[in-house]
């Protein structure tokens, strides 16, 4: 085909708009200078200033100063309980109990170093600079410490005696510290922060203090009025067994799913006993009844760091740490539990990391395991590769972990608690338009001490 020469009009054209570009790009032409001055002024204020104006500005957050009774002292009362001595250890070398629900050790250890630059929040040491305020009672850790009894009733069964700690009045004690605080009664806990990442902390109290955000890891023990993804925030457990340092791969993992951990379970976490029912007779697969222990665990690192699947069921509850163990293993959980929910689910999408079956499914007969054979190697590799641009929002030991991501959810949380702040200011006492808010969540004023 026979090339079309340009037309002797668009030459003409073009030829004083090239000339005119000629004179700006001549090094000696002052317009060039001023040209490339200007070019690059400009794109040495974008590379300063657009980062920073990206960024939004954090939250203030003000972390109360608690009596050390309801954190360092929680830490104590748990070491007590177990015949450690703790008395002569200072605070700051204290260290907390290492199990599944620490991340209010974590939030707590990093508000006391966080500076003003920090982002998402940025720690204040003025209450009336916040816009949150942090409670960091260890509930978790004191719901395990209770109850704890004196030695003398241990060892004469006729004697009662009260228990040294108790739980449920730490709870009490710390709802009447709280409501002595001008901050908590101005918008009657609205813009506070709680930890009760396990399913039963703070339940004496929770009705109290429904107003405020909840970082929770399910909501298998909270009412509609109390919590909801609106409101609150659901968190990572800890992982227990250590994280697999290898890279992908599948001739590495001889087992096809492996399980480990209580059997008998109530509720939701019935459907265990009927998974082991269905699979634990099949030769590639590992699934063992087992309570935590150093040696569970040890055992239990081995297994999932050696399986292609790991099964997550539910629990007394919908969420367990089993969950978390797998992801920081490699192991592609299989999840069958029909009401769990997710943390940090607005930047994962746990269906590129894991797989979904409903209970009434699993339970069938060779199914599960018919639905696990038929997943390719590569797919399981693609699997692999989705974990491990995740694996650091589950390892709350990585400074870039889940820590931050919690911090940047709760700031998340901040214009919505203004709005809801400020429409409580104009509502008529007791009025209401009939709009059903119970998704977000509101103590009853009955509930609230003047």
């Amino acid at each position: 085909m026979p090339s079309r020469r340009p037309s002797p009009l668009l030459l003409l054209l073009l030829a004083p708009a090239l000339a005119l570009l000629f004179l700006l790009l001549s090094p000696s032409s002052p317009s060039a200078s001023h040209l490339s001055s200007s070019l690059a002024a400009s794109a040495a204020t974008a590379t300063v200033s657009t980062p920073q104006s990206s960024l939004p500005a954090p939250v203030k957050i003000y972390m109360y100063d608690l009596p050390a009774k309801f954190t360092y002292g929680v830490v104590r009362s748990y070491m007590a309980a177990r015949a450690r001595a703790a008395s002569a250890v200072p605070d700051e070398e204290l260290r907390y109990p290492g199990h599944q629900h620490s991340a209010e050790w974590w939030l707590f250890k990093d508000l006391r170093r966080r500076g003003p630059r920090d982002r998402p929040v940025a720690s204040v040491d003025d209450p009336a600079e916040a816009d949150l305020f942090y409670v960091p009672f260890f509930s978790s850790l004191s719901l395990v410490v209770n109850p704890i009894r004196p030695a003398t009733a241990a060892a004469d069964a006729s004697v009662v005696a009260e228990p040294v700690y108790s739980d449920e009045s730490t709870q009490e004690e710390l709802l009447e510290w709280l409501e002595r605080r001008p901050y908590w009664r101005r918008h009657r806990g609205r813009d506070h922060v709680f930890i009760c990442q396990d399913p039963n902390a703070l339940y004496k109290v929770v009705d109290r203090i429904s107003n405020s955000v909840l970082l929770v890891s399910d909501f298998g023990r909270l009412r509609g009025e109390q919590a909801s993804l609106v409101k609150d925030v659901i968190l990572p457990y800890s992982h227990r067994i250590n994280s697999f340092q290898g890279d992908i791969g599948v001739s590495s993992r001889p087992s096809l799913l492996f399980f480990m951990g209580n059997r008998y379970r109530k509720e939701g976490g019935k459907v265990r006993d009927l998974l082991f029912q269905v699979l634990q007779n099949e030769s590639d697969i590992i699934i063992k009844h087992g309570a935590q222990s150093r040696e569970s665990r040890r055992m239990a690192t081995q297994g999932m760091h050696s399986s292609k699947f790991c099964l997550h069921p539910a629990g007394d509850t919908p969420s367990a740490c089993r969950l978390f163990d797998a992801l920081v293993s490699l192991c592609v959980p299989v999840i069958v539990s029909d009401y769990v929910e997710l943390p940090f689910e607005d930047v994962i999408d746990y269906n590129n990391i894991s797989i979904f079956v409903e209970t009434s499914k699993a339970v069938q007969p060779g199914l599960l395991t018919s639905i696990l054979r038929g997943i390719s190697s590569e797919r399981i590799l693609e699997y692999q590769r989705e974990i491990k641009k995740v694996k650091h929002y589950f390892e709350y030991e990585d400074p870039n972990g889940p820590v931050n991501e919690i911090w940047r959810q709760v700031s998340s949380k901040a214009p919505l608690i203004k709005l809801l702040i400020n429409r409580d200011k104009r509502l008529v006492e007791g009025g209401t338009n009939g709009t059903d808010c119970s998704c977000i969540c509101s103590t009853p004023k009955e509930l609230v001490r003047k």
